[in-house]
């Protein structure tokens, strides 16, 4: 059962994010064959009747996203030993989720000025990969910022080593002046992460219960306050945080050697109080991003960071799940932008329909919205009941109303009227149903804070304008009228 769950979501993954490597990784055979320096790290896999590679050699791991990016992106890419190593379909994924976020038309449309997509890489790193398969994925540009020598020389080497697409890639350098000078060994032919000998300060190891680590702050260099500059605009920001809060539990994974410095995976309090300061710092910045986005290492740090950000005011809040073989990381972002108010219907040529919205203020439930419903059609003289105990309300149309509102011409005969709600407990309507009228009922269901899932059907089936209904609600005319008249109603008492 598991498995089967497993499989789902990772097809359902490919398909929304057209990821290459969702399913299967790639074929090292090929590869080898392609790339003779790859050769020489491709080995019988133990478990499997298929090559693999020693992945906890941090060389071979290197040569591999070398080539992967060569191949599939026409990518030229090195960094020196020690740095942190990425794997190419991780990394892909996180952007194919970024272009889904951007094409959700959520939130209103491109911020700059010349409508094309500008993204900002929060700690960069040598590798500059976000960058590089962002601009040769989709055109986009990039202002990617770090704090180390050793990244800027390399991410600018990175850069300028792929001229076709280095115009759009900014290198920017953090100051930092109070930064300790702490160092991690070549993981290479190594497990363990340790200290070199030289270093102004120890990182002292941090306890890894997350409720001691809730009140643990960020102390390190500026991350987007007093790095986007004045009039800047992006449609996003990433991030790949530091996951660890301290180099021993960094090294507790022996299984693979990607390398990398204490800079880059080890912040006190742990990803946890990165991603919050980038949270404090998203609320300095509201009108220079559409999108906030970083990836989580722990699902455990998902829901109280979601709790963060609806505490400073955000008005939507994404997640996802990245699922590269036995690797799980998530995505998080969110957005200060007011979200686009939008609908997506289903229509047919049955006799109900649904549809949600998306993006209503908080405090408005389903309840208020059926009040402001029942208060709306009441005002046109239809005959309409609320029942709060099925949150639906039911309303009775003549032929000759059923024509009016088909024409659009209902006009109303009473702006003032009181909504009066029922309390029933069983499922049928107070509406005296009469072989005259043809009833149809509204229901409204919340799903989570600001989004509703509404449905509209015909009751009264036997009706002798039942049969008037299939001609007159042909070619979807009754799902046009009823999603017509109740965004009016939702609009016209202001549940934007």
């Amino acid at each position: 059962m598991g498995g089967s769950k497993k499989r789902k979501r990772n097809k359902q993954q490919q398909e929304s994010n057209d990821i290459v490597y969702s399913e299967s990784q790639p074929d090292f055979a090929h590869l080898a064959i392609l790339y003779p320096s790859f050769q020489s790290f491709v080995q019988p896999s133990p478990s499997h009747m298929r090559l693999t590679i020693d992945w906890t050699d941090f060389n071979a791991t290197r040569e591999l996203t070398r080539i992967l990016l060569h191949h599939r992106h026409t990518l030229t890419w090195w960094i020196p030993d020690g740095q942190l190593c990425p794997t190419v379909p991780n990394r892909s994924n996180y952007i194919h989720w970024l272009e889904h976020l951007l094409l959700s038309n959520m939130i209103p449309g491109n911020i700059s000025s010349d409508s094309k997509v500008r993204g900002f890489d929060i700690g960069t790193g040598a590798s500059c990969i976000y960058p590089l398969l962002g601009a040769s994925l989709h055109g986009w540009s990039f202002v990617g910022s770090d704090v180390t020598d050793v990244a800027i020389e390399w991410a600018e080497k990175n850069v300028s080593s792929n001229p076709h697409i280095s115009h759009l890639i900014e290198i920017r350098r953090v100051q930092d002046n109070n930064a300790p000078c702490v160092e991690v060994e070549d993981l290479v032919n190594s497990d363990q992460i340790t200290l070199c000998k030289k270093t102004d300060m120890d990182v002292a190891p941090l306890p890894l219960d997350l409720h001691a680590c809730e009140n643990k702050s960020y102390r390190g260099p500026p991350i987007l306050v007093g790095v986007v500059r004045d009039g800047e605009k992006f449609d996003f920001s990433m991030c790949n945080p530091p996951f660890f809060e301290s180099l021993e539990e960094a090294g507790l994974n022996p299984k693979t050697a990607c390398g990398g410095t204490s800079r880059e995976m080890v912040c006190p309090g742990g990803e946890r109080a990165f991603i919050t300061r980038i949270i404090e710092d998203s609320t300095q910045l509201k009108q220079h991003f559409r999108w906030f986005t970083s990836m989580v290492g722990k699902k455990s740090n998902l829901k109280y960071l979601v709790s963060k950000l609806w505490g400073v005011g955000v008005s939507i809040v994404k997640t996802t799940e990245f699922v590269q073989g036995r690797t799980y990381r998530w995505g998080l972002a969110w957005s200060f932008l007011p979200p686009v108010q939008k609908s997506s219907i289903s229509l047919s040529n049955k006799k109900n329909t649904s549809f949600t919205l998306e993006g209503l203020q908080r405090q408005h439930g389903a309840i208020n919205v059926l009040e402001s419903v029942k208060s709306h059609f009441s005002s046109y003289g239809l005959s309409c009941s609320l029942n709060t105990s099925s949150f639906t309300v039911d309303v009775a149309v003549t032929k000759d109303e059923c024509d009016s509102i088909l024409r659009n011409e209902l006009t109303i005969v009473n702006d003032s009227t009181d909504c009066q709600p029922t309390r029933e407990t069983s499922n049928e309507s107070s509406l005296n149903f009469s072989l005259e009228r043809l009833c149809f009922r509204i229901s409204v269901f919340q799903q989570i804070p600001g989004t509703l899932l509404v449905k509209g059907s015909l009751q009264d089936k036997d009706s002798p304008l039942s049969g008037f209904s299939l001609t007159c609600f042909s070619n979807f005319n009754f799902s046009k009228c009823l999603f017509h008249y109740f965004s009016v109603a939702l609009l016209s008492r202001n549940y934007k």
